[in-house]
């Protein structure tokens, strides 16, 4: 099957997508998510200018050739803006070529290893009440695994945290904050280490005392910690058995995780900053992790996202899929038939998009009792409403910027 147009569909129903229709002369169409927040634009030049004509003519067969292709011609190699293209032509073939199979993707992979994938939500609070009260949703909604994400006392607002974004408005889902200037300047928060590590055990002391020991508790540190201070978090948080802490330090650096495993037991996931499986390096091999937080959009797609798991199965490392909504249906789509396939699964983050999204996006996928489906259609199970996505043009949108109480840009 020859590919005759590579289309990019930028569209904002909420936060901004980039998205790229593969067609081929036998008129079946792929989707693949090339998202990338904060840096949409960049990937839309990227796959416009210079990988949409490369397609034109290539079989629509030849997955891994095109992924080695794309990613070795054009010398630069890595980097999230290469490989979040790369993404989305990776998937838009796998879905053209379980379409043209007649069957999902996750057959392709080699078949289901589980009825479906366990998923956890984001639970999040300005302080305890708040957090017991989205917890009890979050259970009500039929989550089994909860993330928890607490607000710090002192500080106007945190990261992570669900908080007003103007009259009638909240951000729950963590968005880039959105703007209708032309080149609006990335929101700045304060924060203060020392009295976000003096609050956090006493939060998951009151989630364990409400929910009792048996309810997976999951927390994010967004890379804001120095290693000695990670391993600090991970041995105060180990009376109240978290099944992770994420990005305790930045993930960069692998001397900082060899540290903080030697001083906690508590399970540890990263990558979701990460684009390549080259990335993991040391994380893998020293096993200084637990979980690999890469997403399939960031990382290079299916084609790359199966190498980099089973070389983490290698190692004993589960998967840990990131999930959040700047994700689009079409990327959280390749994750879950991923899910469904590979044997070293750990967990999957899942936070549903909005009724907006899903009007661009029509999805089967589907969640019940705690559990994430593909769904049986074939390909990837996820079509794109080209006039829904036009009634919503691209708006920037930049996620938050971090600064210590004295004035300086954080990162840790």
């Amino acid at each position: 099957m020859k590919i005759i147009a590579a289309d990019v569909i930028v569209s904002s129903p909420g936060r901004n997508f980039v998205t790229l229709r593969v067609t081929t002369e036998d008129g079946v169409t792929g989707l693949g998510d090339g998202t990338l927040n904060g840096r949409e634009l960049a990937v839309e030049a990227y796959l416009r200018e210079h990988v949409a004509p490369l397609l034109v003519g290539r079989d629509a067969g030849r997955i891994e050739d095109t992924w080695q292709y794309l990613y070795r011609g054009a010398y630069w190699r890595r980097g999230p803006v290469t490989m979040a293209a790369v993404a989305a032509v990776d998937m838009a073939l796998w879905d053209i070529k379980a379409k043209a199979a007649g069957m999902p993707l996750y057959q392709l992979l080699g078949g289901a290893s589980r009825t479906g994938a366990l998923a956890y939500g984001h639970a999040s609070g300005r302080d305890v009440p708040e957090i017991l009260d989205s917890v009890r949703a979050h259970l009500a909604q039929g989550y089994r695994a909860i993330r928890i994400q607490s607000g710090i006392p002192g500080l106007d607002s945190v990261y992570g945290v669900a908080s007003p974004a103007g009259p009638g408005q909240r951000y729950d889902y963590e968005p880039a904050r959105r703007s209708q200037d032309a080149h609006p300047r990335p929101p700045e928060e304060q924060w203060d280490t020392r009295a976000y590590l003096r609050h956090m055990p006493r939060v998951f002391e009151a989630v364990r005392e409400e929910f009792g020991p048996e309810l997976p508790l999951l927390h994010d540190g967004h890379h804001r910690m120095t290693p000695i201070q990670a391993a600090r978090l991970g041995k105060d948080l180990e009376p109240y058995d978290l099944f992770w802490l994420e990005d305790c330090t930045p993930a960069e650096d692998p001397t900082a995780l060899r540290l903080v495993r030697q001083h906690t037991t508590t399970p540890l996931a990263i990558g979701e900053v990460f684009n390549s499986l080259h990335d993991y390096g040391p994380l893998l091999s020293e096993r200084l992790i637990d979980y690999v937080r890469s997403a399939v959009t960031h990382v290079g797609g299916v084609t790359a996202m199966r190498k980099l798991l089973d070389l983490a199965a290698v190692h004993g490392v589960k998967s840990g899929i990131h999930g959040p909504t700047d994700i689009s249906p079409v990327g959280m789509a390749a994750a879950l038939h991923l899910d469904l396939a590979v044997h070293n699964f750990g967990i999957q983050e899942y936070m549903p998009h909005t009724e907006r999204t899903l009007e661009v996006f029509r999805t089967s996928f589907t969640f019940e009792d705690g559990l994430l489906h593909p769904s049986d259609t074939h390909g990837l199970g996820v079509e794109l409403d080209d006039e829904a996505a036009a009634r919503f043009p691209y708006v920037p949108a930049y996620l938050p910027v971090n600064r210590l109480t004295d004035g300086t840009v954080h990162d840790w």
